[in-house]
């Protein structure tokens, strides 16, 4: 079942009413279903901490985040966690632990307290694997593999959880640019045909560019605006939030070139 998004006057940061500190505020934005959003923003423009607020992990410091009209504040973690898979850029400290069990630790909302497979949470798990190009590494531990292999079996953990919504911090960081590019069609191929709603989170703004079909840009100094790569590129924002002096931006074909 498909399920909606919003955020209204949002702004997230950490501490309390007296001593907050605000990274991001006034986002007002839907994410719906059958879509690709990429959330793109220099660094520090607080995009990791929107993820973990739209997951349920740190409470927003204004307006709400809602999923079908509720407040995600009020809903328990495991409702959350059926909902949504959450793939974020910190490591995962279990060296000795093969790929296969990480993946299977995706089916850990389902599994009841003893958290045994079954059938049809190992046939979820293998399909998980295989959907990521990754079955030949099963039986690898994650101390063996690289950092590439590593983010690939996070998110066939997140994959395996068959989640309607799927959230993913910086998801290509450690792969190479055919990676990249597999991966970002790969989320593009999921989301049109399971109808999922999937927001990441990159700095590849060109490839970004070619497979989002909403963009959320974020700065703390321009703002917050979503709107289609094309919308937003004959606007000109895409100019105004990443051109600079060293670097022109084609609008025409989403690209960016450096002025030599």
């Amino acid at each position: 079942m498909p399920h909606t998004i919003t955020l209204r006057n949002v702004a997230t940061g950490y501490g309390d009413k007296r001593t907050r500190h605000t990274v991001s505020d006034g986002i007002n934005a839907t994410l719906g279903a059958g879509m690709v959003t990429c959330l793109l923003g220099p660094n520090g423009a607080g995009k990791s901490t929107l993820l973990r607020s739209l997951a349920g992990f740190q409470p927003v410091v204004g307006g709400q985040i809602r999923i079908d009209g509720r407040d995600i504040s009020a809903m328990k973690p495991a409702e959350i966690a059926s909902l949504m898979a959450v793939v974020l850029t910190e490591r995962p400290d279990v060296p000795n632990m093969d790929v296969r069990t990480l993946v299977g630790l995706g089916r850990s909302p389902y599994t009841g307290f003893w958290g045994r497979l079954g059938d049809d949470d190992r046939r979820i798990v293998e399909e998980a694997l295989n959907m990521v190009g990754i079955g030949w590494l099963a039986e690898r531990t994650l101390d063996t593999l690289s950092d590439g292999e590593r983010q690939k079996a996070l998110i066939a953990k997140a994959l395996a959880q068959n989640t309607p919504v799927i959230l993913l911090d910086e998801p290509t960081a450690f792969l190479d640019y055919p990676g990249k590019a597999d991966l970002l069609m790969m989320m593009r191929r999921i989301a049109h045909a399971e109808n999922k709603t999937v927001l990441l989170s990159t700095h590849d703004i060109e490839l970004a560019l070619q497979a989002a079909d909403t963009l959320w840009l974020l700065d703390g100094n321009k703002g917050f605006v979503s709107g289609t790569p094309r919308q937003l590129s004959d606007e000109g924002t895409i100019g105004r939030y990443f051109a600079s002096q060293a670097l022109t931006y084609d609008n025409t074909n989403f690209r960016f070139t450096i002025n030599l």
